[in-house]
């Protein structure tokens, strides 16, 4: 059973960084892609950015391109988000997610951790 473990959340001012961490158990997750979503109060869950574990493609979203780099430590099995450049508008809880690369839809969540972004 895949389990996702994220940390690094916190409070931030507006124009600073924070990395969060996602600790991934339970699998060979070679043949999975690794995501990041975030969902803001009264907002759906949106996609942020994602890594193929096996040869690290990467993909984002419009509003964090640029800004956001996620990455993946093999050794670890941890995958990252670097988030430069806060805005107010990233404030929101961040789930990392996990599914195998040719599945549909996302089948693995963590808990969550709550990113504020003050201005």
């Amino acid at each position: 059973q895949v389990q996702l473990v994220e940390s690094g959340g916190g409070l931030v001012q507006a124009g600073g960084s924070l990395r969060l961490s996602c600790a991934a158990s339970g699998r060979t997750f070679s043949s999975y892609r690794m995501g990041w979503f975030r969902q803001a109060p009264g907002k759906e869950r949106e996609f942020v950015a994602a890594i193929s574990w096996g040869d690290g493609s990467t993909y984002y979203a419009g509003s964090v391109k640029g800004r956001f780099t996620i990455s993946r430590d093999n050794a670890k099995l941890t995958v990252y988000l670097q988030m430069n450049s806060l805005k107010p508008e990233d404030t929101a809880v961040y789930y990392c997610a996990a599914r195998i690369l040719d599945a549909r839809k996302w089948t693995d969540w963590g808990q969550g951790t709550q990113v504020t972004v003050s201005s």
